[in-house]
Protein backbone atom coordinates (compact mmCIF):
# COMPACT_ATOMS: atom_id res chain seq x y z
CA UNK A 1 0.00 0.00 0.00
CA UNK A 2 1.11 3.56 -0.74
CA UNK A 3 1.06 5.90 2.23
CA UNK A 4 1.22 9.67 2.33
CA UNK A 5 0.02 12.92 3.80
CA UNK A 6 -1.96 15.86 2.53
CA UNK A 7 -2.41 19.42 3.69
CA UNK A 8 -4.32 22.62 2.96
CA UNK A 9 -1.39 24.61 4.42
CA UNK A 10 -3.71 25.88 7.15
CA UNK A 11 -2.57 28.85 9.17
CA UNK A 12 -5.02 29.13 12.06
CA UNK A 13 -4.00 30.24 15.57
CA UNK A 14 -1.87 27.74 17.48
CA UNK A 15 -3.44 26.46 20.68
CA UNK A 16 -0.35 27.13 22.80
CA UNK A 17 0.12 30.76 21.73
CA UNK A 18 -3.25 31.84 20.35
CA UNK A 19 -1.43 33.35 17.37
CA UNK A 20 -0.97 32.30 13.76
CA UNK A 21 2.42 32.10 12.09
CA UNK A 22 3.39 34.56 9.40
CA UNK A 23 2.59 33.24 5.90
CA UNK A 24 6.32 33.15 5.19
CA UNK A 25 7.02 30.99 8.23
CA UNK A 26 4.08 28.65 7.56
CA UNK A 27 5.30 28.04 4.01
CA UNK A 28 8.84 27.38 5.25
CA UNK A 29 7.37 24.87 7.71
CA UNK A 30 5.41 23.20 4.90
CA UNK A 31 8.57 22.71 2.86
CA UNK A 32 10.31 21.20 5.87
CA UNK A 33 7.36 18.84 6.30
CA UNK A 34 7.44 17.58 2.72
CA UNK A 35 11.23 17.23 2.83
CA UNK A 36 10.96 15.08 5.94
CA UNK A 37 8.11 13.03 4.42
CA UNK A 38 10.41 12.27 1.47
CA UNK A 39 13.30 11.32 3.75
CA UNK A 40 10.98 9.18 5.90
CA UNK A 41 10.03 7.09 2.87
CA UNK A 42 6.41 8.14 2.49
CA UNK A 43 4.98 7.75 -1.00
CA UNK A 44 2.79 10.84 -1.56
CA UNK A 45 2.58 14.48 -0.49
CA UNK A 46 -0.53 16.33 -1.62
CA UNK A 47 -1.78 19.92 -1.29
CA UNK A 48 -5.44 20.92 -1.53
CA UNK A 49 -6.58 24.07 -3.31
CA UNK A 50 -8.44 26.58 -1.11
CA UNK A 51 -9.30 30.27 -1.40
CA UNK A 52 -9.99 31.18 2.23
CA UNK A 53 -8.03 33.32 4.68
CA UNK A 54 -7.11 30.42 6.97
CA UNK A 55 -5.31 28.51 4.19
CA UNK A 56 -2.21 29.33 2.13
CA UNK A 57 -2.90 26.86 -0.67
CA UNK A 58 -4.63 28.86 -3.39
CA UNK A 59 -1.94 27.71 -5.86
CA UNK A 60 -0.89 24.08 -5.18
CA UNK A 61 1.24 23.73 -8.36
CA UNK A 62 3.50 26.58 -7.20
CA UNK A 63 3.93 25.01 -3.75
CA UNK A 64 4.47 21.56 -5.24
CA UNK A 65 7.13 22.92 -7.59
CA UNK A 66 8.98 24.28 -4.56
CA UNK A 67 8.58 20.87 -2.93
CA UNK A 68 9.97 19.18 -6.04
CA UNK A 69 13.23 21.06 -5.59
CA UNK A 70 13.53 19.81 -1.99
CA UNK A 71 12.64 16.15 -2.58
CA UNK A 72 13.73 13.24 -4.76
CA UNK A 73 11.28 10.33 -4.51
CA UNK A 74 7.91 11.31 -3.05
CA UNK A 75 5.00 11.75 -5.46
CA UNK A 76 3.52 15.26 -5.57
CA UNK A 77 -0.21 15.71 -6.00
CA UNK A 78 -3.05 18.17 -5.58
CA UNK A 79 -5.76 17.24 -3.06
CA UNK A 80 -7.80 18.57 -4.71
CA UNK A 81 -7.65 20.76 -7.78
CA UNK A 82 -11.09 22.43 -7.85
CA UNK A 83 -11.53 21.62 -11.51
CA UNK A 84 -14.95 23.25 -11.95
CA UNK A 85 -13.48 26.73 -11.40
CA UNK A 86 -10.17 26.09 -13.19
CA UNK A 87 -9.15 26.14 -16.84
CA UNK A 88 -8.17 22.53 -17.66
CA UNK A 89 -5.59 23.74 -20.18
CA UNK A 90 -3.76 25.67 -17.45
CA UNK A 91 -4.14 22.77 -15.03
CA UNK A 92 -2.55 20.42 -17.53
CA UNK A 93 0.27 22.84 -18.34
CA UNK A 94 1.04 23.51 -14.68
CA UNK A 95 1.14 19.86 -13.69
CA UNK A 96 3.00 18.82 -16.85
CA UNK A 97 5.63 21.41 -15.92
CA UNK A 98 5.70 20.06 -12.36
CA UNK A 99 6.07 16.56 -13.77
CA UNK A 100 9.13 17.60 -15.76
CA UNK A 101 10.63 19.47 -12.79
CA UNK A 102 10.14 16.52 -10.47
CA UNK A 103 11.33 13.81 -12.82
CA UNK A 104 7.90 12.27 -13.36
CA UNK A 105 6.42 12.50 -9.84
CA UNK A 106 3.36 14.73 -10.43
CA UNK A 107 -0.29 13.74 -10.10
CA UNK A 108 -3.58 15.61 -10.45
CA UNK A 109 -6.38 14.90 -8.00
CA UNK A 110 -9.46 16.57 -9.45
CA UNK A 111 -12.57 17.28 -7.41
CA UNK A 112 -15.55 19.54 -6.98
CA UNK A 113 -14.07 21.04 -3.79
CA UNK A 114 -15.41 21.20 -0.25
CA UNK A 115 -15.82 25.01 -0.33
CA UNK A 116 -17.38 27.27 -2.96
CA UNK A 117 -15.28 30.46 -2.78
CA UNK A 118 -13.43 29.79 -6.03
CA UNK A 119 -16.59 29.81 -8.16
CA UNK A 120 -17.66 33.46 -7.69
CA UNK A 121 -13.97 34.45 -7.47
CA UNK A 122 -13.33 33.19 -11.00
CA UNK A 123 -16.72 34.11 -12.43
CA UNK A 124 -18.57 30.78 -12.44
CA UNK A 125 -22.18 30.12 -11.47
CA UNK A 126 -22.82 27.70 -8.62
CA UNK A 127 -25.91 26.49 -10.47
CA UNK A 128 -23.47 24.94 -12.96
CA UNK A 129 -21.43 23.22 -10.21
CA UNK A 130 -21.80 19.60 -11.38
CA UNK A 131 -21.95 20.36 -15.09
CA UNK A 132 -18.75 22.40 -14.91
CA UNK A 133 -16.85 19.56 -13.30
CA UNK A 134 -18.02 16.91 -15.77
CA UNK A 135 -17.23 19.05 -18.81
CA UNK A 136 -13.82 20.16 -17.56
CA UNK A 137 -12.82 16.65 -16.56
CA UNK A 138 -13.63 15.57 -20.12
CA UNK A 139 -11.32 18.29 -21.45
CA UNK A 140 -8.53 17.47 -18.99
CA UNK A 141 -8.57 13.80 -19.99
CA UNK A 142 -8.50 14.76 -23.67
CA UNK A 143 -5.52 17.05 -23.06
CA UNK A 144 -3.40 14.33 -21.53
CA UNK A 145 -4.16 11.94 -24.40
CA UNK A 146 -3.16 14.11 -27.34
CA UNK A 147 -0.60 16.82 -28.03
CA UNK A 148 -2.99 18.61 -30.38
CA UNK A 149 -6.63 18.88 -29.50
CA UNK A 150 -9.95 19.88 -31.00
CA UNK A 151 -12.66 20.24 -28.38
CA UNK A 152 -15.86 22.16 -27.70
CA UNK A 153 -18.17 22.49 -24.74
CA UNK A 154 -20.71 24.74 -23.08
CA UNK A 155 -18.65 26.54 -20.44
CA UNK A 156 -15.34 27.20 -22.21
CA UNK A 157 -14.30 28.55 -25.59
CA UNK A 158 -13.73 25.83 -28.16
CA UNK A 159 -10.23 24.65 -29.06
CA UNK A 160 -9.47 24.10 -32.74
CA UNK A 161 -6.45 21.92 -33.50
CA UNK A 162 -4.15 23.59 -30.97
CA UNK A 163 -1.08 22.12 -29.32
CA UNK A 164 -0.79 22.23 -25.54
CA UNK A 165 2.70 22.37 -24.04
CA UNK A 166 4.77 21.25 -22.27
CA UNK A 167 3.86 17.59 -22.30
CA UNK A 168 4.22 15.61 -19.12
CA UNK A 169 7.09 13.20 -18.56
CA UNK A 170 4.61 10.52 -17.51
CA UNK A 171 2.42 9.38 -20.38
CA UNK A 172 -0.27 9.80 -19.28
CA UNK A 173 0.11 11.90 -16.14
CA UNK A 174 -2.06 10.29 -13.41
CA UNK A 175 -5.46 11.89 -12.85
CA UNK A 176 -7.39 10.86 -9.73
CA UNK A 177 -10.95 11.91 -8.95
CA UNK A 178 -11.79 12.81 -5.35
CA UNK A 179 -15.28 11.79 -4.27
CA UNK A 180 -17.20 12.56 -1.09
CA UNK A 181 -20.54 10.84 -0.61
CA UNK A 182 -22.08 10.92 -4.10
CA UNK A 183 -22.75 7.41 -5.49
CA UNK A 184 -23.11 8.68 -9.06
CA UNK A 185 -19.62 10.19 -8.91
CA UNK A 186 -18.07 6.95 -7.69
CA UNK A 187 -19.71 4.92 -10.46
CA UNK A 188 -18.82 7.49 -13.17
CA UNK A 189 -15.19 7.57 -12.02
CA UNK A 190 -15.02 3.80 -12.34
CA UNK A 191 -16.57 3.86 -15.82
CA UNK A 192 -13.87 6.32 -16.88
CA UNK A 193 -11.24 3.91 -15.60
CA UNK A 194 -9.87 6.54 -13.22
CA UNK A 195 -8.50 5.99 -9.72
CA UNK A 196 -10.71 7.39 -6.95
CA UNK A 197 -9.83 9.13 -3.69
CA UNK A 198 -12.59 8.58 -1.15
CA UNK A 199 -12.65 11.15 1.63
CA UNK A 200 -13.78 9.71 4.97
CA UNK A 201 -13.84 12.58 7.45
CA UNK A 202 -16.94 11.72 9.47
CA UNK A 203 -19.27 8.91 10.39
CA UNK A 204 -18.38 5.23 10.28
CA UNK A 205 -15.99 4.12 7.50
CA UNK A 206 -18.11 1.01 6.95
CA UNK A 207 -20.83 3.29 5.57
CA UNK A 208 -18.55 4.13 2.63
CA UNK A 209 -17.98 0.56 1.44
CA UNK A 210 -20.82 0.86 -1.15
CA UNK A 211 -18.94 3.79 -2.71
CA UNK A 212 -15.89 1.61 -3.29
CA UNK A 213 -18.12 -1.14 -4.66
CA UNK A 214 -19.76 1.32 -7.09
CA UNK A 215 -16.35 2.48 -8.28
CA UNK A 216 -15.34 -1.08 -9.09
CA UNK A 217 -18.74 -1.82 -10.66
CA UNK A 218 -18.46 1.20 -12.93
CA UNK A 219 -15.10 -0.02 -14.18
CA UNK A 220 -16.40 -3.54 -14.67
CA UNK A 221 -19.47 -2.35 -16.59
CA UNK A 222 -17.19 -0.38 -18.93
CA UNK A 223 -14.88 -3.34 -19.45
CA UNK A 224 -12.11 -1.63 -17.49
CA UNK A 225 -9.77 -3.22 -14.93
CA UNK A 226 -10.47 -2.18 -11.35
CA UNK A 227 -8.76 1.22 -10.84
CA UNK A 228 -6.79 2.20 -7.76
CA UNK A 229 -8.59 3.44 -4.65
CA UNK A 230 -7.29 5.83 -2.00
CA UNK A 231 -8.81 6.45 1.42
CA UNK A 232 -8.17 10.01 2.63
CA UNK A 233 -8.70 10.74 6.33
CA UNK A 234 -8.08 13.30 9.05
CA UNK A 235 -5.61 12.29 11.73
CA UNK A 236 -2.53 12.77 13.87
CA UNK A 237 0.18 10.55 15.36
CA UNK A 238 2.15 10.78 18.62
CA UNK A 239 4.06 8.29 20.74
CA UNK A 240 0.94 7.40 22.73
CA UNK A 241 -2.79 7.71 22.28
CA UNK A 242 -3.46 10.35 24.93
CA UNK A 243 -0.71 12.62 23.65
CA UNK A 244 -1.97 12.33 20.06
CA UNK A 245 -5.52 13.24 21.04
CA UNK A 246 -4.45 16.04 23.37
CA UNK A 247 -2.27 17.53 20.61
CA UNK A 248 -4.88 17.20 17.88
CA UNK A 249 -8.14 18.10 19.62
CA UNK A 250 -7.70 21.88 20.02
CA UNK A 251 -6.80 22.30 16.34
CA UNK A 252 -9.55 19.94 15.17
CA UNK A 253 -12.15 21.70 17.30
CA UNK A 254 -11.18 25.18 16.13
CA UNK A 255 -11.37 24.11 12.49
CA UNK A 256 -14.48 21.95 12.62
CA UNK A 257 -16.41 24.41 14.80
CA UNK A 258 -15.62 27.23 12.36
CA UNK A 259 -16.88 25.16 9.44
CA UNK A 260 -19.81 24.02 11.57
CA UNK A 261 -20.94 27.58 12.15
CA UNK A 262 -21.14 28.01 8.38
CA UNK A 263 -22.95 24.73 7.77
CA UNK A 264 -25.16 24.41 10.84
CA UNK A 265 -23.23 21.74 12.74
CA UNK A 266 -23.07 21.58 16.52
CA UNK A 267 -19.74 22.37 18.22
CA UNK A 268 -17.40 19.38 18.60
CA UNK A 269 -17.08 17.97 22.13
CA UNK A 270 -14.05 16.08 23.41
CA UNK A 271 -16.18 12.95 23.84
CA UNK A 272 -17.26 13.14 20.20
CA UNK A 273 -13.68 13.62 19.10
CA UNK A 274 -12.41 10.70 21.17
CA UNK A 275 -15.17 8.48 19.78
CA UNK A 276 -14.13 9.39 16.23
CA UNK A 277 -10.60 8.20 17.02
CA UNK A 278 -11.59 4.64 17.94
CA UNK A 279 -10.99 1.74 15.55
CA UNK A 280 -14.33 2.15 13.76
CA UNK A 281 -14.33 5.95 13.81
CA UNK A 282 -13.39 8.26 10.95
CA UNK A 283 -10.33 9.99 12.43
CA UNK A 284 -6.91 8.31 12.45
CA UNK A 285 -5.59 9.87 15.65
CA UNK A 286 -3.46 7.88 18.06
CA UNK A 287 -0.25 5.97 18.65
CA UNK A 288 1.59 4.32 15.75
CA UNK A 289 0.04 0.95 16.60
CA UNK A 290 -3.45 2.44 16.67
CA UNK A 291 -2.90 3.99 13.25
CA UNK A 292 -1.60 0.67 11.92
CA UNK A 293 -4.66 -1.11 13.29
CA UNK A 294 -7.03 1.45 11.79
CA UNK A 295 -5.45 1.37 8.33
CA UNK A 296 -5.46 -2.43 8.29
CA UNK A 297 -9.07 -2.53 9.53
CA UNK A 298 -10.08 -0.24 6.69
CA UNK A 299 -8.05 -2.29 4.22
CA UNK A 300 -10.20 -5.27 5.12
CA UNK A 301 -13.25 -3.15 4.27
CA UNK A 302 -12.05 -1.44 1.09
CA UNK A 303 -9.02 -3.31 -0.25
CA UNK A 304 -7.59 0.12 -1.09
CA UNK A 305 -4.18 0.79 -2.62
CA UNK A 306 -3.34 4.13 -0.98
CA UNK A 307 -3.97 5.87 2.34
CA UNK A 308 -3.49 9.63 2.75
CA UNK A 309 -3.59 11.31 6.13
CA UNK A 310 -4.31 15.00 6.74
CA UNK A 311 -2.07 15.55 9.74
CA UNK A 312 -2.88 19.22 10.25
CA UNK A 313 -6.64 19.72 10.57
CA UNK A 314 -6.03 23.16 11.98
CA UNK A 315 -2.62 24.31 13.19
CA UNK A 316 -0.52 22.04 15.40
CA UNK A 317 2.97 23.08 16.58
CA UNK A 318 5.49 22.43 13.83
CA UNK A 319 7.81 20.23 15.92
CA UNK A 320 4.90 17.94 16.78
CA UNK A 321 3.91 17.71 13.11
CA UNK A 322 7.48 16.73 12.20
CA UNK A 323 7.42 14.06 14.90
CA UNK A 324 4.12 12.73 13.52
CA UNK A 325 5.62 12.49 10.04
CA UNK A 326 8.67 10.68 11.40
CA UNK A 327 6.44 8.18 13.24
CA UNK A 328 4.29 7.66 10.15
CA UNK A 329 7.34 6.87 8.04
CA UNK A 330 9.39 4.87 10.54
CA UNK A 331 6.76 2.89 12.48
CA UNK A 332 3.42 2.91 10.66
CA UNK A 333 4.43 2.61 7.01
CA UNK A 334 6.73 -0.46 7.24
CA UNK A 335 4.17 -2.50 9.17
CA UNK A 336 1.24 -1.53 6.93
CA UNK A 337 3.23 -2.30 3.80
CA UNK A 338 4.28 -5.67 5.17
CA UNK A 339 0.73 -6.63 6.11
CA UNK A 340 -0.81 -5.50 2.80
CA UNK A 341 1.92 -6.81 0.51
CA UNK A 342 0.54 -8.99 -2.29
CA UNK A 343 2.61 -12.14 -2.66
Amino acid sequence: MELGIYTFVENTPLADTGEARSPEQRLKDMLEEVELADQAGLDVYAIGEHHRPEYLASSPPVLLAAAAARTSKIRLSSAVTVLGSEDPVRVFQQFATLDQLSGGRAEIMAGRGSFIESFPLFGYELNDYNELFAEKLDLLLALRESEKITWSGKHRAAIRDRGVYPRSMQNPIPVWVAVGGTPESAYRTGRLGLPMALAIIGGNPEQFVPMADLHRRGARDAGQPAPMLSINSHGFIAEDSRQARDDAFPAFKLTMDRIGRERGWSPMSRDQFDASCTLRGANAVGSPQEIIDKILHQHELFGHHRFLLQLTVGSIPHKKVLKAIELFGSKVAPEVRRETMVS
